[in-house]
């Protein structure tokens, strides 16, 4: 029996979120359905985090334990061929008896795409925020150049536990432009929930001259947005990487069929 560390990514449109719910169609229910497939006898995996519904992942992070006994390639071929065409296994790997997705995290990195346009687009929708009246990169880079550092991020989501803190990690906060998209990225050692598409929601509302930048500095010291409640919608936000220290996913790996006794 070994833990495995599984990053997958997978497209949100059409999952109720990422956590397992009763007759709903979700992330988690999908790959524990394949890894039954498989011979997993387990209850639950463990996660990274809880996407919302409709939202992307490219690197997202589950764990579970397993006795395999082929190759670590052959498990993720085995899983891919059981998953549905909107979620994918991007690599599988042995790690410590003890490793947790979640608690074990340094960073989480996500990306959240916009692009300006009057009318609607429903291809470009699908994975994109469409803004109307439009915005400069340089209006939304001033509006984001707060984030990074220390700060009480309450006025932009609540945190996993009742009573828990507010107080997060800001390592990154940046937009640039990519052909007609724009693309905010922010990383930190973790989100409150929704505060990625509030801030989003409030970085683009200065950008439109709809907001005071001055909010969002007042915000930052704990003091609650009453004007801007809103959130950026679901389809432009793709979770893109989550990071651990190097001892905790380099372990031995699990034995293949041949040198099994």
């Amino acid at each position: 029996m070994a833990r495995y560390q599984i990053i997958i990514a997978y497209d949100g449109t059409e999952f109720e979120g990422f956590q397992r719910q009763a007759k709903a169609r979700t992330v988690q229910g999908a790959v524990e359905v394949a890894l039954r497939k498989i011979g997993w006898q387990g209850q639950s995996i463990l996660a990274a985090g809880r996407t919302d519904t409709g939202v992307h992942a490219e690197g997202q992070v589950v764990a579970c334990d397993l006795d395999w006994g082929h190759p670590i390639q052959e498990f993720q071929a085995a899983l891919n061929a059981n998953l549905p065409s909107d979620v994918a296994v991007r690599r599988v790997r042995c790690v410590r008896a003890d490793f947790h997705p979640r608690y074990d995290a340094l960073t989480r990195r996500y990306r959240y795409r916009i692009f300006c346009a009057e009318g609607r687009e429903p291809l470009r929708e699908r994975y994109a925020w469409r803004i109307w009246p439009g915005v400069t990169l340089e209006a939304l880079q001033e509006s984001a150049r707060c984030l990074p550092g220390t700060h009480d991020f309450a006025a932009f989501g609540t945190p996993p536990r009742t009573g828990g803190s507010t107080i997060r990690n800001v390592y990154q906060a940046t937009w640039r432009q990519s052909d007609q998209d724009l693309i905010f990225e922010i990383t930190a050692n973790a989100f409150l929930y929704r505060m990625v598409r509030r801030i989003v929601y409030v970085l683009v509302a200065v950008a439109q001259g709809r907001l005071d930048a001055a909010r969002i500095v007042e915000s930052l010291a704990g003091n609650k947005l009453e004007t801007v409640q809103g959130l950026a919608p679901p389809n432009g936000l793709t979770l893109v990487e989550v990071t651990y220290p190097a001892e905790i996913v380099e372990a031995d790996p699990a034995p293949n069929a041949d040198q099994r006794q």
